[in-house]
């Protein structure tokens, strides 16, 4: 299990320059827990961290890469609830995303 601290709660945007995206997932049922896929961007001026994930990319490019990655790091892990797999999908964005 991932522990999270507090301020994964109130989290801003990445001070990456470029696109400022909103990310979100879908979260499916499955026999062995909950998945997540679906992984999408979209352009935001105003970030919402409470139902998703703000991050920058300096080019689409970059954006793609990242949803790619996503897809395929999440793919083989489960999650015995929807606030585990919010919670872990956004901790991962943060610290992997700020290195765009």
């Amino acid at each position: 299990m991932l522990l999270l601290w507090p301020t994964f709660r109130s989290v801003i945007a990445s001070t990456v320059p470029g696109v400022t995206y909103q990310l979100g997932w879908t979260t499916l049922p499955g026999l062995r827990g909950l998945s997540v896929s679906e992984f999408r961007a979209t352009p935001t001026n105003v970030p919402d961290n409470e139902k998703g994930v703000a991050v920058s990319f300096a080019s689409e490019t970059a954006r793609d890469s990242f949803l790619r990655h996503l897809e395929e790091y999440f793919a083989p892990r489960r999650f015995t609830n929807a606030a585990d797999a919010f919670d872990t999908v956004k901790a991962y964005v943060l610290l992997r995303g700020a290195g765009n």
